[in-house]
């Protein structure tokens, strides 16, 4: 048998290939209140926006009026504005778009919150500038009371969800975990409605949609992470470190994966917006895209520095992982636990600088170094040391005469 020690894992010496091969050492408990600040302040700032300006409701919501208008004999949206404009109404709440169907192109205008005897008077006016017959001029009304009905089945189903979502979380899991993932999508559901608001994007029921679908994808990411948590939790159970070393160390073995999601989640959603939306002018696209862009990139965010921070917090009182008296590994400490899943360096060199009064994770010495090496003559360590050395001589054996 080779006595030989096995090889070390090789670190890389660049920050890309770290984060590559999972050799990151990013202490995100303990910078966890920036991300708790940031999250507050976005959440002020989207209560402030909604309760002084609101949201920017679509026809849907408000009620209003609505034609089609023939683009047949050269009729543009500059023509429908025209129209507008010449009755006194404002385009600036107004949604003109070009739109196609089987049979022919038209221009579908929508004005908020007129009365129906508007649609009857500028249809003629569309029919005229169009060059068509009134008939061929579609006017509908929609009433708010729809878009009310819409909202009430959106938020109910926002709550049946949150509360399947418990349940599973809770079984498959624990509680706490299901606490900070709905905490984590209710926090994204906010800050992304305050986005919206803040910058009035319009909302429809494509939105509506949209921000119900970004509600799986933050729970699939933040599950991504718990899973890994609870394979550290039995992994780390022996070794008794503190949670935060558990949690730090799942966060950094998933941090690319998360990345990769979300990269190759939001890079389809950007084709949506920039060719479906800007290049062949599909509105509906425009609005499902915008809101799924916003969701994602707010999802990503929460399940990172939202999502296990908080679980970390509410583990902090769990009595499986109170009473760990070795400081939270970070550094080279924290890259040992990460890429090689081993702390027990870190303790003797824990119980060294405790003796010394140093930092437990200041740059490693080798782990197989004895404690005692280093220390000052007065400190526990070297008097245990200096007693070992201290032995009795055996006597000495008389010769024979």
């Amino acid at each position: 048998m080779s006595d030989t020690a096995p090889n070390p894992v090789a670190i890389s010496p660049s920050a890309l290939g770290r984060a590559v091969n999972g050799q990151t050492a990013i202490d995100f408990i303990g910078r966890r209140k920036w991300g708790f600040g940031a999250s507050l302040l976005l959440i002020v700032i989207s209560i402030a926006s909604l309760s002084i300006q609101g949201l920017n409701l679509g026809i849907d919501f408000a009620g209003g009026v609505s034609w089609d208008v023939p683009a047949t004999n050269g009729f543009t949206i500059d023509d429908a504005e025209d129209v507008l404009a010449d009755n006194g109404l404002s385009t600036e709440g107004a949604r003109l778009q070009e739109r196609s169907s089987d049979s022919t192109d038209f221009v579908k205008v929508q004005v908020g919150d007129q009365p129906a005897e508007v649609g009857a008077e500028l249809r003629q006016q569309f029919a005229d500038a169009a060059g068509v017959d009134v008939d061929e001029v579609n006017v509908s009304l929609v009433s708010a009371s729809w878009g009310a009905e819409v909202t009430e089945s959106a938020v109910r189903a926002l709550v049946i969800f949150v509360i399947l979502v418990a349940i599973y979380l809770s079984f498959r899991f624990e509680w706490r975990m299901a606490v900070a993932a709905i905490v984590a999508m209710l926090h994204d559901v906010l800050v992304a409605v305050g986005i919206y608001s803040l910058f009035q994007f319009i909302v429809t029921p494509p939105t509506v949609i949209a921000f119900l679908t970004i509600l799986g994808y933050s729970l699939y990411d933040t599950v991504v992470v718990f899973d890994r948590v609870r394979e550290n939790e039995a992994r780390f159970a022996a070794q008794k470190p503190p949670y935060a070393d558990v949690l730090n160390v799942s966060m950094n073995q998933v941090l690319m994966r998360s990345l990769n999601t979300s990269i190759s989640s939001i890079v389809p959603v950007l084709s949506l917006l920039i060719i479906g939306a800007g290049v062949f002018g599909q509105a509906t696209l425009a609005e499902f895209a915008l809101a799924l862009l916003i969701g994602m990139a707010v999802g990503a965010y929460s399940s990172i520095f939202i999502a296990v921070p908080l679980l970390g917090l509410l583990k902090a009182n769990s009595s499986a992982w109170e009473g760990r008296n070795v400081p939270p590994a970070v550094g080279e400490a924290l890259r040992d636990m990460v890429v090689r899943g081993d702390i027990g360096s870190r303790r003797t060199r824990a119980a060294a600088a405790t003796a010394r009064g140093d930092d437990a994770n200041d740059e490693p010495a080798d782990a197989a170094e004895p404690a005692s090496v280093g220390t000052t003559p007065d400190s526990p360590t070297a008097k245990e040391a200096q007693s070992a050395l201290k032995h009795q001589p055996r006597p000495r054996k008389k010769k024979r005469r």
